[in-house]
């Protein structure tokens, strides 16, 4: 038979009756070569499935006692993959392409548990974390963290957003449009009126001046601020102070509308709860809310310094926090609903949200972290 005869001619030839031989080959788990498909190999496909052609020549290869390895190198596959598909495909008489093919079949037709379905705890998990709004890269990279020695307790970002975008159940179907993020890349114009020259605001100082630890982010206590608007009819807004090296934010308070003496009252009560020492800069666009700027840093002790007319980059880290904070303070809204308890609530649950540019610990822990170390600021006091 593995001359190429089939049962019958084998039996006869071996002087016993082809039911006999029949069960010798059953007894033996024999498996007959693989007939040569029509078609032929066509160039390397690395990254798609293996197909039939390519298990074929791959018993053939085989056959006339190819190692593995090499086989990988012919058929332009990995080892690992070539490793996998000959344990799959493999018999009493050696592997078998058409073994191989039927096991892969079987796999495909096979429905399977999604991976957040058969593990309850770490749903659990999921659904908390989006639940405070943090994003599925977010929640992957935490998780490695806060369970370090248990892989059942890790998810890939993708296998999230398959469990929330392909066929939502249950608590995740809740969550597909409250939880994640809108994807934009970058910040809408939000109607206020940009300033068209330097020179408006009275005494301003050019970023061009700003200290250069300030650029590398390397030293904690530079700001960026802005103003997220509400409502047209409503004049109302949220300050907004992000620092730079960490990305905590700190959120004003403004009662009444939006002008400078309410931003400048605002910043005068809450910048002097940041500790002084992470009060090194802040920097803004040319918004006439800062027309007392001079007041603001008589009062705090915080240099400001303004950006180029028209350039929101020169602040990227604020433009992306606000775009985060539009999850909780939609556009068209009147802000001044929101208090200063609310306001507060908000920048902790920002501040609590695991960053990837921080191996995925949150500003809140960096900044403490950074905070706890002395060495950190010797730069700028050197």
């Amino acid at each position: 038979m593995h001359a190429g005869a089939g049962i019958a001619q084998a039996a006869v030839n071996a002087g016993v009756s082809e039911f006999a031989g029949s069960a010798w080959v059953k007894q033996a788990g024999y498996v007959s070569r693989t007939l040569a498909p029509v078609e032929q190999l066509s160039e390397p496909r690395p990254r798609a499935p293996l197909t039939f052609i390519e298990r074929f020549r791959l018993e053939e290869l085989l056959e006339a006692g190819c190692e593995p390895g090499r086989a990988a190198a012919v058929l332009g596959r990995h080892r690992d993959t070539i490793g996998r598909e000959i344990a799959k495909g493999m018999t009493a008489s050696g592997y078998r392409a058409r073994v191989g093919q039927d096991v892969a079949e079987a796999n495909r037709r096979r429905p399977k548990q999604r991976r957040l379905l058969a593990n309850q705890a770490l749903l659990d998990e999921v659904v908390a974390r989006l639940t405070q709004r943090h994003s599925p890269e977010q929640i992957a990279g935490r998780l490695r963290q806060d369970f370090p020695d248990d892989p059942e307790m890790w998810v890939s970002h993708e296998t999230i957003y398959q469990a929330v975008y392909v066929q939502p159940r249950g608590e995740l179907a809740t969550l597909v449009k409250t939880a994640l993020r809108t994807g934009r890349t970058q910040r809408k114009p939000q109607g206020r009126t940009a300033t068209s020259s330097t020179g408006q605001l009275k005494d301003m100082i050019n970023i061009s001046e700003r200290p250069a630890e300030a650029a590398d982010r390397a030293i904690p206590g530079h700001w960026e601020g802005d103003l997220i608007l509400g409502s047209t009819d409503s004049a109302s807004a949220i300050g907004t102070l992000v620092e730079r090296t960490t990305g905590f934010v700190v959120l004003l308070h403004l009662p009444e509308d939006r002008t400078a003496a309410t931003l400048a009252e605002a910043m005068s009560a809450k910048v002097p709860e940041i500790p002084e020492i992470l009060r090194r800069s802040l920097t803004w666009d040319q918004g006439k809310e800062m027309a007392l700027h001079t007041a603001i840093t008589e009062a705090t002790g915080l240099p400001i310094y303004f950006c180029d007319p028209h350039s929101p980059w020169q602040r990227g880290t604020n433009e992306n926090t606000n775009g985060l904070l539009r999850q909780y303070f939609p556009k068209g809204t009147d802000l001044s609903f929101y208090g200063p308890g609310w306001l507060d609530q908000v920048a902790a649950e920002l501040n609590a949200r695991p960053r990837k540019r921080h191996g995925f610990r949150t500003p809140a822990e960096e900044l403490h972290r950074l905070l706890s170390d002395p060495s950190t600021f010797v730069a700028a006091t050197a």
